[in-house]
């Protein structure tokens, strides 16, 4: 069940998404939350913290994506996502890490991000 609201996710993230679009996304954020702190000591709050930025995390991979320089007369846009892979390759995920007090967010990089043990 998820932990966060469509209010609360784009209270982090400007987005034109619908909101049963974004419950899609809270969904698979809280799918993941329950993997990857089964077991954790951690907080109800801070479980729907994390959920609330790795929805917003998701939705700027994919739908949303972060633009780190646009332009205008020429046309180009170019999209953040070079800063890592996994959760470091948006400022969503990135601040998911910084607030996860347990560390464990730390571990979760590239394919482990989706394919971590069940």
């Amino acid at each position: 069940m998820a932990r966060t609201t469509v209010d609360l996710v784009k209270a982090v993230i400007s987005t034109t998404l619908e909101d049963t679009n974004i419950e899609q996304y809270i969904d698979s954020a809280s799918a993941l939350i329950d993997v990857w702190f089964k077991g954790v000591s951690a907080s109800e709050d801070m479980l729907s913290e994390l959920e609330r930025w790795i929805a917003a995390h998701l939705i700027a991979s994919t739908k949303e994506r972060q633009a780190r320089e646009e332009g205008a007369g020429g046309a180009y846009i170019k999209y953040s996502g070079m800063y890592g892979i996994g959760l470091k390759s948006t400022t969503y995920g990135q601040t998911a890490i910084s607030l996860d007090t347990t560390n464990t967010l730390k571990g979760i990089t590239g394919d482990a991000l989706y394919f971590k043990s069940f």
